[in-house]
């Protein structure tokens, strides 16, 4: 799972490009000639799905293995370039959270801004590096996550309980301590309980 850049831009309600207020981009996986392509074709990109975003709608738009998650918040758009396994929900999270920082550093001031790049914010840069785990974007797919290790722990100890329980019927056959009628009782016990159990 990769994100690959992350943009906020204004959108314009009169239908004219969009400016990008924030970039950030972190193309090192791809091959060094071929960077300064993919960073003018990520800006192409952004401002043609925030272009077409309207306001107060989420939306994905998928190329190749890429996708490209757009929240449009009343004409403050951000996008997510992330590769096809980054989890939807988590991607959303991470532009909500990305467009509460921005409203929080820079509050109104973005609808008068008109030129690209005009606020510098460090932010952006910062969060690409930190929301390439979903888990730090969505604390539900953390926990989801955490239950699945659960889970896998159970079952182990669940497994190494049915293999004591196997080593048990040799321990009491073997067993000294025990007379021949607890011994009896131990293998009638488990008779009856195997004809009960439910498969």
């Amino acid at each position: 799972m990769k994100i690959t850049a992350l943009m906020v831009l204004k959108c314009n309600p009169e239908g004219s490009d969009p400016v990008i207020l924030a970039n950030a981009s972190d193309v090192n996986h791809f091959g060094y000639f071929q960077r300064s392509s993919v960073k003018e074709f990520i800006v192409f990109v952004g401002r043609t799905v925030a272009k077409r975003n309207p306001p107060g709608q989420r939306q994905s738009v998928q190329h190749e293995e890429y996708k490209v998650h757009s929240y449009n918040r009343n004409g403050l758009c951000a996008l997510g370039f992330m590769d096809d396994h980054y989890p939807v929900r988590s991607a959303f999270s991470l532009l909500n959270q990305v467009l509460d920082e921005y409203l929080k550093n820079f509050g109104e001031s973005w609808k008068t801004v008109q030129s690209d790049n005009a606020q510098p914010w460090p932010y952006l840069n910062e969060a690409l590096a930190k929301f390439q785990d979903p888990a730090e974007a969505d604390k539900l797919f953390k926990i989801q996550r955490e239950l699945d290790e659960t889970k896998i722990i159970l079952h182990k100890t669940i497994d190494s309980v049915l293999e004591r329980g196997e080593k048990l019927d040799s321990l009491v056959e073997k067993s000294s301590d025990l007379s021949a009628a607890s011994q009896m009782f131990y293998k009638q016990a488990k008779k009856t309980n195997s004809c009960c159990t439910v498969l």
